[in-house]
């Protein structure tokens, strides 16, 4: 059965959030203040809209180009697609592989100019963890504008221009990727149960992406707290389009966090910390995107024969379907 372009966004879109943090409810909610404030919007304003966004709560997850009617046979996908890498397709094609879409984790397009959107929701990530929503919401706002203001300079359609050129379909799949490997990774270390930092890396190594990551040189690494030390309430911090405020570190550890796993965290996270006594591990940046990748993948080729290409830090892994 063939796979057809639209197939491959609604399904990465679908696992997104059924892997979201947020329960059905606070999606709905969120996108129904996107309906309320597209519908008081005049006809002129309307036309800049995104569309996408009364459906899609997660604005870096695009297709940057291409018909959704597309059969894709063969998709070239890792971590940062850009014009080297669209044109690696385009020569992989031309050697015979059937290679009709460029499949992106880092956002492209629209959903680079726009990614401090989908920020908004680590606010939500918070308050799971106890954190009051009125402080998430102040903290994540500031923060979210500063994203803003950093990526505006970016040339967000370089790739993307490229694609189309070159005649290949292009996406970007990265919130919807990343939800996903926070919950796997969240899940995986809640039935461990790992009782030190160092229990938490060993744990985080027996994951197939970390694993190949540490023998690349690459893998987990405690960056703040003793490897001895007791790792206490371990939430996994992977998702939210990028690092949050710094201000958010001393509330997650005021409401009882003891370890954070994130993909990175900046020298002043990491400084921050230190002085809050939180302990900080970073399970790998490309490897936890690979993770989220994959795990969206293999629901993409549930859906029918497509053969997958890997570059740019992304390695292929594929899980067998959990029993129910």
């Amino acid at each position: 059965m063939t796979v057809k372009l639209g197939d491959i966004y609604r399904i990465a879109v679908e696992k997104g959030m059924a892997e979201d943090k947020r329960d059905a409810e606070e999606i709905e909610a969120a996108l129904a203040a996107v309906e309320k404030a597209y519908q008081k919007m005049d006809d002129a304003e309307k036309a800049f809209f995104d569309a996408e966004k009364l459906t899609n709560p997660y604005v870096d997850t695009r297709i940057n180009h291409g018909d959704p009617e597309l059969e894709v046979r063969g998709l070239l996908v890792g971590i940062d697609m850009e014009p080297a890498e669209v044109l690696l397709a385009d020569r992989l094609r031309e050697k015979g592989e059937p290679i009709d879409l460029v499949l992106a984790h880092h956002p492209e397009g629209s959903g680079y100019a726009e990614l401090h959107e989908v920020m908004l929701m680590q606010a939500d990530l918070w308050a799971d963890q106890g954190v009051s929503i009125a402080a998430g919401d102040a903290l994540i706002g500031p923060r979210a504008q500063e994203i803003r203001r950093r990526i505006m300079p970016a040339n967000h359609y370089r790739a993307v221009h490229a694609a189309e050129l070159l005649g290949l379909a292009m996406m970007s799949c990265h919130t919807a990727a990343d939800n996903c490997v926070n919950a796997f990774v969240q899940r995986t270390l809640n039935d461990a149960c790992p009782r030190t930092l160092d229990d938490v890396v060993k744990t985080l190594r027996e994951i197939d992406e970390y694993a190949d990551a540490a023998k690349k040189g690459y893998g987990p690494i405690i960056i703040q707290g003793d490897a001895q030390a007791r790792a206490g309430r371990i939430v996994v911090d992977m998702t939210g389009g990028t690092e949050g405020p710094e201000g958010a570190l001393k509330r997650l550890s005021q409401a009882g966090v003891g370890t954070l796993v994130g993909m990175h965290y900046s020298e002043e996270h990491r400084k921050k910390a230190e002085k809050l006594k939180l302990n900080l591990i970073i399970a790998g940046h490309i490897s936890s995107d690979t993770l989220g990748m994959n795990l969206i993948l293999d629901e993409v080729e549930k859906a029918g024969d497509i053969k997958v290409y890997c570059t740019s830090g992304m390695v292929r892994v594929k899980r067998a379907p959990e029993v129910e």
